[in-house]
């Protein structure tokens, strides 16, 4: 597949840290710390090939993808992944083969489930600290900010970062997620919505540290181009990934509508 999308208006991604607060992002660190030590975390990634949205240079990349290993288990196997979900019985043993497990699926997968994916078949999670701060239905329900709020949990851990998130140029934030990678580990390259749009998402990732090597790849070149920043704005409809390093990194990721003055300002400095 050729990808039709690269960067905004010909720039790889805007950095944003001219319109933020970047002093109190900076100060955020200890607090997002300690918070995530505090509240349960998920894993996300891990099916990026069976989905179809990883770049056809590596798709033979060896790492080990859930959805092909939940298309190769045997029938006992699958009885035993369906017993560690959060519900097993709402799973009807006689249909096993008909339910559809993973992200953007009607049968999101329990930690135990991701777990037993990954230490009795080597899956590999990117992402493995996930932390949703206000929940969504699924990809499409990030821009909606109609009925959403932090949760509770996240207000009483992330009470600064909350605050942080509500003072930038959004007219509606729709989801605001916590991602990490442990030491050594790379965020799949891959890419998220419709690659046929254009259009850049209104979303800013945050990363208080500036340590996450959030890479933009050609696929027609083989090149990375990597994004230096603690506040950006990329089109996620082109193929990215993050490179490994030998140490923990998380950023910010929220979502939403851009205020008209904000957008207008942006469009102004960098022409597009």
């Amino acid at each position: 597949m050729t990808m039709p999308v690269w960067g905004i208006a010909g720039h790889p991604f805007i950095d944003l840290e001219r319109y933020l607060d970047v002093a109190a992002l900076e100060a955020l660190h200890d607090e997002i710390s300690l918070g995530l030590a505090l509240v349960p975390t998920e894993y996300t990634g891990g099916s990026h090939k069976t989905m179809g949205i990883v770049p056809p240079s590596l798709v033979d990349a060896p790492y080990v993808d859930y959805g092909q290993v939940l298309s190769r288990m045997t029938e006992a196997e699958l009885a035993t992944f369906v017993s560690l979900a959060d519900e097993p019985r709402r799973f009807d043993r006689a249909r096993l083969r008909e339910y559809a497990f993973g992200e953007e699926k009607d049968h999101p997968l329990s930690r135990k489930q991701m777990l037993l994916l990954k230490y009795r078949y080597g899956v590999y999670f990117p992402w493995q600290v996930f932390y949703e701060m206000i929940p969504t239905l699924n990809w499409e329900d990030k821009a909606n900010g109609e009925g959403k709020d932090f949760t509770q949990q996240a207000k009483l851990h992330f009470p600064r970062l909350v605050a942080f998130v509500r003072s930038l140029p959004f007219t509606v934030v729709g989801r605001c997620n916590i991602l990490g990678l442990d030491a050594d580990h790379h965020g799949t390259v891959h890419y998220d919505g419709n690659p046929e749009e254009p259009e850049a998402e209104h979303f800013i990732t945050l990363c208080p540290k500036k340590n996450k090597r959030l890479f933009l790849w050609d696929e027609a070149k083989k090149k990375k181009t990597f994004v230096a920043s603690r506040a950006y704005w990329f089109n996620d409809h082109g193929y990215h990934g993050v490179e490994p390093d030998p140490y923990f990194r998380y950023s910010v990721r929220v979502d939403g509508v851009f205020e008209p003055e904000f957008l207008a300002r942006v469009r102004r400095d960098w022409r597009i």
